[in-house]
C-alpha cells in the first residue's frame, strides 16, 4: 500500500510559477513510476507528466511540454512537478499518482492516487 499526499497548490496570476510536492509512504516509492494528472469540473482526469523509478526516464503531455517539469528524489520518497508560464487554462486539481509497471497517460495503470491539490491560475 502507498500513501501520496500532495502540497502546493494556491493562486498564482499568469504567467507566474508553482512547485508541486508529492510525498509517498512507505519503503517502495523508488520502484514506482510517477504520474501528474489533473481534472477541472465534469472533465476527465487528464495526464500531465510522468517519471520512471529512477528518474531518468520522463514524459510529458503536449500542453505543458517545455513548461512542466517533472522530477523525483527517491531519498525523500517524493516527486516534484515545476510549473513555469503558467496559463488559466491550467487551473484545476493536481493530482500525483503511483504505477508499478510504468508511467505512461493512462489513467487506469495506476494504481494508488493521492487527494489532490487545487492549483488556480488568474488572467
Amino acid at each position: 500500500q502507498v500513501q501520496l499526499v500532495e502540497s502546493g497548490g494556491g493562486l498564482v496570476q499568469a504567467g507566474g510559477s508553482l512547485r508541486l510536492s508529492c510525498v509517498a509512504s512507505g519503503r517502495t516509492f523508488s520502484s514506482y513510476g510517477m504520474g501528474w494528472f489533473r481534472q477541472t469540473p465534469g472533465k476527465e482526469r487528464k495526464f500531465v507528466a510522468g517519471i520512471s523509478p529512477s528518474g531518468a526516464s520522463t514524459n510529458y503531455a503536449d500542453s505543458v511540454e517545455g513548461r512542466f517539469t517533472i522530477s523525483r528524489d527517491n531519498a525523500k520518497n517524493t516527486v516534484y512537478l515545476q510549473m513555469n508560464s503558467l496559463e488559466p487554462e491550467d487551473t484545476a486539481i493536481y493530482y500525483c499518482a503511483a504505477d508499478r509497471t510504468g508511467w505512461g497517460p493512462r489513467r487506469v495503470e495506476y494504481d494508488y492516487w493521492g487527494q489532490g491539490t487545487q492549483v488556480t491560475v488568474s488572467s
